[in-house]
């Protein structure tokens, strides 16, 4: 698993602006946050805020979700999204279109373990919660932290998104500068009207 590393002639060249974008933004709260747009089972839209995680081996974004949530069976069910990913600082935006991909415990061992071991011991608790969306009960149980060495989750999902369009819309120069990627052309640059 990779956050940004790979030889530059592998990677799209909209990889190295976003990248760009991600060191400007610094360590500012959020700048990994990221929104993900799906379509629920009765076809209307969902938006969900998560968390960058890195770039699998093959190119595909990665993020986690618990397998409790309505999220997974939601995008078994319609794969494709749209994440939008908002640098402040930078006064850049990235919007990315492609297929979500869930991966278990099960199917890939080795990934979850290794993105189980980087969560802080507290960002491992959230799957120790009970079941996301159901009526809340103080009862809980509520831990504050999962310690290193216990076991993955078998409520972490990983989903990986193979991307098949980038668009970039840079808020700086004037006018501003809106720039497209499609797999199918090869990760050709076009310009768009902003």
């Amino acid at each position: 698993m990779s956050t940004d590393q790979g030889p530059a002639d592998l990677l799209p060249p909209w990889r190295a602006l976003l990248r760009g974008a991600r060191q400007r933004e610094g360590r500012a709260p959020g700048s990994g946050w990221l929104q993900l747009a799906s379509v629920a089972h009765d076809g209307t839209p969902r938006v969900r805020t998560l968390v960058f995680r890195g770039w699998s081996p093959s190119g595909e974004l990665e993020l986690l979700t618990d397998a409790r949530s309505e999220k997974p069976a939601e995008l078994m069910h319609q794969p494709q999204v749209e994440l939008c990913w908002l640098f402040r600082k930078a006064r850049e935006q990235f919007r990315l279109r492609g297929a979500a991909r869930l991966i278990t415990p099960e199917q890939d061992p080795a990934a979850l373990a290794d993105h189980w071991r980087r969560l802080s011991p507290s960002g491992r608790s959230v799957w120790a919660w009970p079941d996301p969306g159901q009526l809340f009960s103080e009862a809980g149980p509520w831990p504050r932290e999962v310690v290193d060495g216990e076991p993955v989750s078998p409520h972490l999902v990983l989903l990986r998104i193979h991307l098949s369009q980038v668009e970039q819309l840079d808020l700086k120069p004037h006018p501003h500068c809106r720039r497209c990627w499609q797999r199918q052309d090869h990760w050709r640059e076009r310009r768009l009207n902003p």
